[in-house]
């Protein structure tokens, strides 16, 4: 058996290894060696060294889409889990229609980002007509908009990964807490939660990439606006790259660290989530 799985390890594996390669590392390589080039096409460069690096640490519209789009996942990773937490644990509770409600916040995350930000800028954008304002008015206003419809959009399957690690926690665990007079409290503080620390795990780093890699919505809901100061960390890549001419070299400087950023988060949950899996 074990040498029919060997024979057959490099039939399956080829075609993932060479799908990694085409689609990751050839366009990984040539955006990295791009990122040392000024070029308006990719057949046209001309090196600069870490020029481009230099001129990007000088935009001041990155530095602030940066601290931007960190201040609007701490934001998120933080209300999503807490929200989603809080619903996975009434919905375990055995009532009529629980699973017509898993599934009702669960379909948010079906609609695809660009939707979503236009049907968000039209409900809010009416609300805030109520003041003469609008979304684009001012970055705070863009801000919390953004995190209203993120949690719209994932609280519902960061829910379905808590309601999977609640219903396996062990039933016996529970009531020998009880029987030891434990309160739902203390049970749910010295129980259920250490329990679920791999899923509390891949959540956090789900909704930490998510929120790093944010572009579709932000691109419906503001566009960047008012003068780029709701644009977040990959709508800025993308308008320095197609819309500031001869910055093409600086865009793709911004990508590499942009992908070294989420690597790294990715890098980071993996570990971590062995780590948990070790302990456990």
């Amino acid at each position: 058996m074990k040498r029919t799985v060997r024979r057959a390890f490099p039939l399956f594996v080829l075609p993932t290894l060479v799908a990694f390669i085409v689609g990751f590392i050839i366009p990984f390589v040539m955006g990295v060696y791009l990122s040392f080039h000024k070029f308006t096409v990719v057949t046209n460069t001309k090196f600069v060294g870490f020029g481009n690096y230099v001129k990007m640490m000088g935009d001041q519209s990155f530095v602030h889409s940066l601290w931007y789009t960190v201040l609007f996942t701490i934001v998120s990773v933080i209300t999503i889990n807490v929200f989603a937490f809080i619903i996975a644990l009434f919905l375990c509770k055995v009532f009529k229609g629980a699973k017509l409600f898993r599934t009702i916040f669960f379909m948010p995350n079906l609609i695809g980002g660009i939707v979503l930000g236009y049907i968000w800028q039209i409900i809010l954008n009416g609300i805030l007509a109520h003041w003469n304002i609008t979304l684009q008015y001012d970055a705070k206003y863009g801000f919390w908009g953004l995190i209203i419809l993120m949690n719209w959009q994932q609280i519902g399957y960061m829910m379905i990964i808590y309601i999977a690690g609640i219903m396996s926690v062990p039933t016996e665990l529970l009531e020998s807490a009880m029987i030891d007079g434990a309160g739902s409290f203390e049970r749910l503080k010295s129980v259920v939660i250490p329990i679920l620390r791999p899923s509390i795990t891949i959540c956090t780093f789900l909704t930490l990439t998510n929120g790093f890699k944010l572009f579709d919505q932000n691109l419906a809901l503001t566009g960047g606006e008012p003068a780029k100061s709701s644009e977040m960390l990959a709508l800025n890549i993308y308008n320095t790259f197609y819309g500031r001419v001869g910055w093409q070299g600086v865009g793709q400087a911004k990508a590499v660290i942009f992908t070294i950023i989420v690597a790294a988060i990715a890098f980071i949950q993996l570990y971590a989530t062995r780590s948990k899996e070790e302990q456990m």
